[in-house]
């Protein structure tokens, strides 16, 4: 943000300087300006244009002289009143893109040996920049020297193995300190890094996984580190942590609770909410504070408040390899939530410390785009920022061994980079999974370019969230009593049609496994509040049975089925519908309410069980579900979904209805499920009661 200070000046191209003065500072008013450098040399500048914008004076000017990135200048105006110059949105040029990007072999990073350690920092616009270890008795201190492409380095001579240091350097005109952005081992609150090396470390031996045939064979379910393990009394010896995430014991099993409860689901993917280093909880006491954790600030660090241990920075790394091959080993899919869109403090994110401006997107006069509305939002389109965020995904998939990655409001991403991440993580594990918040967010990446929904054909490899399915099914996100199809507005049965069809021919998705369907995540209500909502006076049997209907739309529709965790027993968050910073209170999952909806689980499990079954669910090409997938309705209130493979035949009816309707079969078939269990198990005649779910095989 410009415009803070009384006097300001940004260098924003190799002939552009842009100067801002306040009008209570001389009236804003100077006739002349010039740079000075710490040996005396002047530079001078020649105002083109002068322009009043509020409290401020803004002057454009030329450079009248030959400017050097990285070093400190100051900025006088006629009165001798000066101020440090910033090297701004120069950073963003083609001229410096050209001169300052190292050869893909030269990387941000340390390298250990028993020996030496050698510090090597991309920081083109310092001044100086120095190493700090942090020793029990005192800070030693040595400086890098400045290399081609303004890559700092320098060596260390002796066993500096989990000795903390971090990064200090002048730039801008001001010392910043800083940890390593390009380091998985971080401290205590995202203060200081440590040295030392992964391949060090005795992590998990990588268990390996049953691959997918086809990408809709995935069922992916969304939980939380904290959320899954912070209700007490339920076996958990480290509650919210890596650890008791897949803890098992007698406890655990016998109140079926955390792990346990999570491997008799029959789900395929465990989605799991942030667990990168995040700003928002105090890893000293993270009882004081509640976060989802969508606030990062170390991409490369996982997050301290999730260890039993977030002083010892291998322990956080250890400990969540461990959670991975855990679920491997129960046959689960573990993908990753990545928020590549913004940081939560900007001013004090290392990678920006290091270079300001370059990571984040801006236009020429230094606003920053907000499409994400945080404040700030990710530039990944730099060659820089698109070799850190690939590489972070490099090591998440060869290290820690992951299967997939959801990304948050992908909308206000580059589709490029998108594609490299999903190229380079299919090359390592064909059915990897890429897929993501497709929002058309309004930031500053121009429309044609973003990783949105309106961009989907040009990202052969990477799904979106189904925001149309979510409407038609659940009802509108934004009018909470609006109702969709499950919940009683039957209106919108031919909108059904479409996305049932994974919405391939309303030219939304070009092939089904794009259509990630679901009705219920993390942001907003969850479905069973949103229920309570639109069928206000309505008992809980009836909002039960309404949950089961939602849920198998969900999980029968061709395309990828998402389920929030807890929507298979109506979780509830006391009717809040953004519980970011809510305190456990509200966002764990409830296991007592769990066992009072026991009867909706089961039914959520045998829901599962069917798709896995029966392939005709599961088509994996817009061709096949053309000619295999048919639907109709009973007086334009029950859809009847017909589905085939070319083997089986399945009939599946969905009534939201209040009332009873029936179905004569063209020949005998075989109750696969059925919700009020009112038919019998071979009949070429359904009954279909209200609120009901039935899927038949015919012979």
């Amino acid at each position: 943000m410009r415009m803070k200070d009384r006097l300001e000046c940004y260098v924003d191209g190799y002939s552009t300087v842009n100067i801002y003065m306040i009008n209570d500072f001389y009236q804003g008013q100077s006739k002349t300006f010039h740079l000075k450098d710490k040996e005396g040399n002047l530079v001078p500048l020649t105002i083109k244009t002068k322009e009043d914008e509020g409290d401020y004076v803004h002057y454009t000017c030329t450079v009248d002289g030959k400017i050097e990135v990285g070093k400190d200048y100051l900025m006088y105006e006629e009165h001798a009143q000066y101020c440090p110059v910033q090297f701004s949105h120069i950073v963003k040029t083609p001229e410096f893109n050209a001169k300052y990007i190292p050869d893909e072999s030269v990387k941000p990073r340390i390298e250990y040996t028993p020996e030496k350690t050698t510090f090597t920092v991309w920081a083109p616009t310092a001044n100086w920049v120095s190493v700090v270890l942090h020793y029990p008795e005192g800070d030693q201190i040595e400086a890098l020297k400045r290399g081609d492409h303004g890559v700092w380095t320098t060596e260390v001579k002796g066993d500096l193995r989990k000795v903390l240091y971090t990064y200090r350097l002048k730039v801008n005109g001001t010392i910043q300190e800083c940890l390593d952005p390009w380091n998985p081992f971080t401290g205590i609150n995202t203060t200081v890094s440590q040295v030392n090396d992964l391949s060090l470390l005795d992590l998990a031996k990588k268990v390996p996984t049953r691959p997918m045939e086809q990408d809709t064979d995935a069922i992916v379910y969304e939980t939380s580190i904290r959320d899954m393990t912070s209700q007490k009394h339920n076996g958990f010896t480290h509650p919210r942590t890596f650890e008791a995430f897949t803890e098992e014991n007698e406890t655990t099993k016998h109140l079926m609770t955390g792990f346990s409860y999570l491997k008799t689901l029959g789900v395929s993917h465990i989605q799991i909410m942030p667990v990168n280093d995040f700003g928002s909880v105090d890893e000293e006491y993270p009882s004081l504070y509640y976060n989802w954790g969508y606030d990062p600030m170390h991409y490369r660090s996982f997050e301290g408040s999730f260890s039993t241990d977030p002083y010892d920075p291998e322990k956080r790394i250890v400990e969540f390899a461990k959670l991975v091959q855990d679920l491997h080993a129960a046959g689960l899919k573990v993908n990753l939530d990545m928020v590549y869109n913004h940081v939560w403090k900007r001013e004090e994110f290392a990678l920006d410390q290091l270079v300001p401006d370059y990571f984040f997107l801006m236009d020429s006069n230094g606003n920053y785009s907000n499409g994400s509305f945080c404040g700030n939002d990710i530039d990944t389109r730099p060659e820089m920022s698109r070799r850190y965020f690939l590489d972070t995904v490099k090591m998440l998939v060869d290290v820690f061994d992951i299967d997939g990655i959801r990304f948050d409001l992908m909308g206000v991403l580059d589709y490029n980079l998108v594609n490299e991440i999903a190229e380079y993580a299919k090359s390592k594990k064909p059915d990897f999974m890429i897929y993501g918040e497709g929002w058309d967010m309004p930031s500053f990446v121009p429309p044609e370019l973003r990783a949105s929904q309106n961009n989907q054909a040009k990202m052969p490899n990477v799904g979106q969230f189904s925001d149309r399915f979510r409407e038609v099914i659940r009802g509108s996100n934004d009018q909470l009593d609006q109702a969709g199809y499950s919940n009683g507005n039957l209106a919108r049965i031919h909108d059904v049609k479409q996305v049932m069809r994974a919405s391939l021919f309303e030219n939304r998705f070009d092939q089904p496994f794009k259509a990630i369907n679901y009705v219920e995540c993390h942001d907003n209500h969850t479905m069973w509040d949103k229920n309570r909502a639109v069928c206000n006076g309505q008992p809980r049997s009836i909002r039960m049975k309404r949950q089961t209907l939602a849920t198998a739309m969900v999980l029968l529709a061709q395309g990828t089925p998402f389920i929030h965790c807890g929507q298979e027993f109506g979780r509830t968050k006391q009717g809040l519908g953004n519980t970011y910073n809510c305190s456990d209170h509200y966002n764990m999952i409830d296991y007592h309410r769990r066992n009072e909806f026991e009867n909706v689980v089961d039914q959520f499990k045998a829901l599962v069980k069917l798709r896995k079954e029966h392939p005709s669910f599961r088509l994996n090409t817009k061709e096949k579900i053309e000619k295999y997938v048919q639907t109709e309705t009973i007086n334009d209130k029950v859809l009847v979904y017909k589905t085939s493979d070319g083997n089986e035949r399945l009939i599946t009816f969905f009534n939201p209805a209040d009332e009873s309707f029936e179905y004569r079969l063209p020949n005998q078939g075989k109750v696969l499920f059925d919700s009020e269990n009112l038919n019998p198990d071979q009949t070429d005649f359904i009954r279909i009661p209200p609120l009901s779910v039935i899927s038949v095989q015919l012979a």
